[in-house]
């Protein structure tokens, strides 16, 4: 099984001031810990589950950037991109980027996105929901398209883009992995099963049945279920010990879920990285369900 590491806040003693040295130290961190993997949220406020709007938040993809410099193997990705933040074009040339500065280690992470307010706040598009879930397939076809090294037209109900010519191309090779978030049963899976090449769900789904929906899409569509690998966002609270992490991981595999991947209240915090690295250790020996 494999361990990753999530960083929804940005608030830390020192104010603004600190937050570089800070996230700083979170990258570093779960670098050293052997960790597999790093993740941000791409919002632009923060979220309720997390602390109030006005809390900082960083821009996901500059971030990573960041992140990237001061890493070597971890890899990098976000949970998960909203849609119709960015236009298609854009996005697969800023995850390109990362992956080519970051010899390869970018994951694409995306989704139809929900957070209404803060789009009307900044001034994005926020169609309806089943408009974004048309905008995200478009994408995901353009993704593959560009990182194809395809230049033809791209024309969808949405999007048209003349020549999809993607220079310098990503080195993760077809392409960078593709993690599709979200636990919806007839939209979300369904995507999953025809496009991606990992899953997220959040702490709490009920993952034995989701995978089970899973499952029903790739038969139908005639791809391997085993070959989505299957994420799971999970909060470790400072009172769980590592032995109770390594139980809840060992149910998860069991279950079927290959990657943990972990929000801890401060990602910081020495103590935090400490028992991480002991978690990713101990799970590193744990094979998932159906692996």
């Amino acid at each position: 099984m494999k361990l990753g590491l999530t960083c929804p806040r940005f608030t830390w003693p020192g104010g603004d001031a600190a937050i570089a040295e800070r996230f700083a130290a979170v990258a570093r961190g779960a670098d050293e810990a052997g960790l597999h993997s790093l993740w941000v949220m791409d919002h632009h406020w923060q979220i309720t589950n997390f602390g109030a709007p006005e809390d900082p938040m960083l821009e996901g993809y500059s971030a990573l950037a960041y992140a990237a410099a001061l890493t070597r193997r971890v890899t990098l990705g976000t949970l998960v991109t909203g849609v119709s933040y960015r236009e298609p074009g854009l996005l697969v040339k800023q995850v390109t980027t990362l992956d080519v500065l970051s010899g390869g280690r970018a994951v694409l992470g995306i989704g139809a996105g929900w957070y209404a307010e803060e789009a009307r706040g900044l001034g994005f598009r926020f169609p309806p929901t089943a408009e974004r879930f048309e905008r995200l397939e478009e994408t995901l076809q353009i993704a593959r398209q560009m990182w194809s090294g395809e230049e033809k037209p791209y024309e969808g109900r949405h999007y048209t883009l003349e020549r999809t010519l993607n220079s310098p191309q990503a080195l993760s090779r077809p392409h960078p992995p593709i993690l599709i978030g979200g636990s919806g049963e007839k939209k979300t899976l369904r995507l999953v099963a025809e496009y991606a090449d990992a899953c997220n769900f959040l702490h709490g789904a009920d993952v034995r049945h989701k995978l089970d929906v899973l499952r029903a899409h790739c038969a139908r569509l005639g791809r391997p279920f085993e070959a989505i690998e299957k994420t799971l966002h999970m909060r470790i609270a400072d009172d769980q010990s590592v032995d109770q992490s390594v139980q809840r991981c060992g149910e998860l595999a069991a279950l079927g879920i290959d990657h943990v991947i972990a929000a801890v209240p401060d990602a910081a915090d020495d103590s935090s990285l400490a028992r991480l690295a002991e978690l990713a250790s101990q799970v590193s020996g744990i094979t998932p369900a159906g692996r």
